[in-house]
């Protein structure tokens, strides 16, 4: 009997302690907070808890560990496959957190990975369904993370909060009707406890819009039109929606139903800058493409637009591109710098933007007032130059796409053909710059080339494309088309370039150790000097890198990661450009690197 209650005492003590272990794992388990968000990058270096390595966006760690001297020793800690046959338009930053790495992949799938060695520890696969219509390929470009959360976005426009322990569905919410073109790409941005997202689908005249949630349960707190003439909401506790004005003013800048579908989509990820209290996203494309459809501005398509997170309003906005005819998309990146104004000499609030159209952008963070522009390519067709004191673009009208009601035979059917440079790709796609506080420099990776372009008739059908305009996309010289650039935005000239044969399409990151990281289409990592330009490493991942790298320490190590993977809108919107790269091999994976030690 004494021996049964001494098992029984023993039983007992150690259910007591396996239960103390557990409360002590639960009360040690981190979650990311708001002061880790605006933290990431530059406050912390253990960790990557944003898109853009800070809510700025800059892309720049002040990591030195690797330089200029012993980034020839950098090489392979791990790599890890995605697996199955969906090997393909691998597009996605990674977070790491606590240890763990979060990476997200094609066809909306999400992993789970231990960030020193690469063991998989879980996964999570979206089911997509039949009828999805991504314009771009099957990408996602990564996820956001906040409390116990990560969150992504899928194909099929929706957004889903897991468990960043486990892996398991907290909250599911519908971003919009994938069987009306909508779908959803980017990586999602915390700002004051919300997710910002925008969306996708501006070929199939959507309605291009922000959303603001809750977090931690989904909710939706506002969402913001971004086409004129649409009225925003907020939501109370009770998820009833309250008016909360008119994006613009109707008919403004719009002709009779027009902005109804009038696309303007926020595709890419929105930034936030604490300094001014400011989310920043840009919008896409107008729709339809066939400008002649709809005369006017076409607000607030092809723009950068500043909302206050606190009320979901438009602050103010600037136009890259008025009247699009040429699907400039304004969706680049807004990245908050400190800007030496020439004629003052003040240090300016200021924002970067490498735009579609070719033109570089320098504005005012606080207000929106254009500060400088000037072109980051080589050659620009459709605009001789940006009016620094009307802000707008000095157009070369010969340069828009004829009028098929009234030129190329008048039949309706076709209007003039014209050559266009740079094409609707863009001196700058999706793929993030980065800035250098210590070089003073944006790194910017741009691509020459340019298009035939033509407009058609086209009316709206739900869920059907929505272009009303043809094209052709051709290089312009023979031996390069993409091309890493170092940008002063002060004098507008470029510093340095490092040419690439194939279109260069995904970001760059620099670091304090006077260093830039960017991947090519060909499947290298490589590792630039920030202030020459020369290169001083590179890594071959075994197929195209289309997305940014990032870097982070972990007890006193200094890692630097890049998921590759070929795809994206390249090959399938490339035309002849599309044939030039067309030996270029698929993939799936994530590459982390770290110093060899002798």
């Amino acid at each position: 009997m004494e021996q049964i209650r001494k098992r029984a005492g023993l039983s007992v003590a150690a259910s007591v302690l396996a239960l103390s272990l557990a409360g002590l794992g639960s009360v040690q388990a981190k979650e990311v907070t708001d002061a880790d968000i605006l933290a990431d990058g530059t406050g912390n270096t253990t960790q990557v808890v944003t898109h853009g390595l800070g809510t700025k966006g800059q892309r720049f760690s002040p990591l030195a560990q690797i330089d200029p001297q012993t980034v020839k020793d950098l090489v392979p800690q791990w790599s890890f496959s995605f697996g199955g046959e969906k090997q393909r338009g691998q597009q996605s930053q990674p977070l790491v957190f606590d240890g763990k790495m979060y990476v997200t992949a094609s066809y909306s799938r999400i992993f789970a990975l231990d960030a020193k060695t690469g063991a998989k520890l879980w996964k999570y696969e979206h089911r997509l369904p039949d009828g999805i219509m991504p314009c771009c390929d099957v990408i996602n470009r990564g996820a956001a993370i906040y409390g116990n959360l990560v969150i992504f976005g899928t194909l099929d426009a929706q957004l889903v909060a897991l468990d960043k322990d486990t892996g398991k569905v907290v909250w599911k919410e519908k971003i919009a009707d994938y069987k009306a073109g909508y779908s959803f790409t980017a990586a999602p941005q915390i700002v004051k406890g919300m997710v910002i997202t925008g969306n996708s689908g501006g070929e199939f005249g959507i309605v291009g819009r922000v959303d603001a949630r809750d977090a931690k349960t989904g909710k939706m707190v506002w969402t913001r039109p971004v086409v004129e003439g649409h009225m925003g909401f907020k939501y109370d506790k009770d998820g009833k929606q309250v008016e909360n004005g008119i994006s613009g003013t109707t008919n403004a800048t719009w002709p009779g139903d027009l902005w109804k579908t009038g696309g303007a989509a926020p595709w890419l990820s929105a930034y936030y800058d604490p300094d001014v209290n400011l989310i920043f996203i840009g919008t896409g494309n107008p729709s339809p493409w066939n400008s002649w459809l709809r005369p006017g501005d076409n607000l607030y398509s092809s723009s950068t637009v500043a909302i206050d997170p606190d009320t979901g309003k438009i602050v103010w906005h600037y136009q890259t591109t008025p009247h699009d005819g040429w699907d400039f998309d304004g969706v680049n990146e807004f990245v908050s710098f400190e800007y030496k104004d020439p004629k003052s000499g003040k240090l300016v609030k200021a924002g970067g933007k490498a735009d579609r159209n070719g033109f570089f952008f320098v504005l005012d963070r606080t207000n929106g007032k254009l500060m400088n522009a000037f072109p980051f390519v080589k050659r620009i067709d459709w605009a001789k130059g940006i009016d620094l004191n009307t802000g707008r673009p000095i157009y070369n009208d010969d340069k828009r796409p004829g009028n098929p009601f009234t030129e190329g035979g008048g039949d309706g059917k076709k209007g003039a053909v014209v050559f266009n440079a740079p094409s609707f790709l863009g001196g700058k796609n999706q793929m993030p710059m980065a800035f250098s506080p210590k070089t003073g420099y944006f790194y910017v990776p741009a691509n020459e080339w340019g298009m035939d372009i033509w407009n058609e008739p086209v009316s709206y059908k739900r869920g059907a494309a929505y272009l009303g305009a043809g094209f052709t996309i051709k290089p312009l010289n023979d031996d390069y088309i993409g091309a890493l650039r170092a940008i002063d935005p002060v004098s507008g000239k470029i510093v340095w370039e490092v040419k690439n044969n194939a279109p260069l399409w995904g970001g760059v990151l620099t670091t304090g150790g006077n260093l830039v990281f960017y991947g090519t289409p060909e499947g290298y990592l490589k590792a630039i000097d920030a202030t020459n330009g020369k290169e001083l490493w590179k890594f071959q991942t075994g197929s195209g890198i289309i997305a940014p790298p990032i870097t982070w320490e972990d007890n006193g190590e200094q890692f630097v990661a890049v998921v590759s993977g070929w795809g994206g809108a390249v090959p399938l919107w490339g035309g002849d450009v599309a044939k030039r790269v067309n030996m270029l091999e698929q993939g799936g994976s994530v590459w982390v690197f770290k110093l060899h030690k002798s």
